[in-house]
């Protein structure tokens, strides 16, 4: 029994102590994230890394969570910015003026097309009264306004996307996010 004993000790002493090294951070969201290389820490979190020792992982080996396993074929690291920002952070900010410029281009073709229509038939009819001259002219006027306040839309989603375009080039985001 005493040979077991001494056997058992020596057997315990002579495993190799396994560590790693594991950063953990919170971004602006609020979620809580962990890695082993320092360099996959977004700069703007750097400052407020945490270090921690593992005693009990294998260097080199990194833990599967619970998705991963499950999809392996998906890549661990998630594509992100120089501000930790991935690709549906950005789709999120294009997509509504996008719809925007949509929609307010579909509109505006549409408003434009009315007042084309107007137009011509005022052109080539003749008028029986004056109130009758001044009704087609405040429809004119209408149409006009109508043209304009979708131009409006139309110039202020082109501006903002032009804005997201700088800020992710400035950011080193994936142009392709931005399609």
């Amino acid at each position: 029994m005493r040979m077991f004993s001494i056997l058992l000790i020596l057997l315990f002493f002579s495993l190799p102590a396994y560590s790693a090294t594991v950063y953990k951070w919170v971004d602006k969201d609020g979620v809580v994230n962990f890695t082993d290389d320092l360099t996959k820490v977004p700069p703007p979190y750097r400052n407020q890394v945490e270090k921690e020792e593992r005693k009990d992982v294998k260097e080199g080996v990194t833990p599967r969570s619970p998705q991963g396993a499950n999809r392996e074929s998906e890549p661990t690291e998630i594509n992100a910015d120089n501000y930790g920002r991935d690709e549906s952070w950005w789709r999120g900010k294009v997509r509504p003026w996008k719809e925007q410029l949509k929609e307010a281009t579909e509109k505006y073709e549409a408003a434009e097309k009315k007042y084309t229509e107007k137009s011509d038939e005022l052109s080539r009819r003749k008028f029986g009264s004056p109130t009758q001259y001044k009704m087609n002219i405040i429809e004119l006027d209408k149409l006009r306004e109508e043209k304009e306040k979708y131009q409006a839309k139309i110039s202020e989603a082109n501006e903002m996307l032009e804005k997201l375009s700088n800020e992710a080039k400035e950011s080193k985001a994936d142009p392709a996010w931005l399609e």
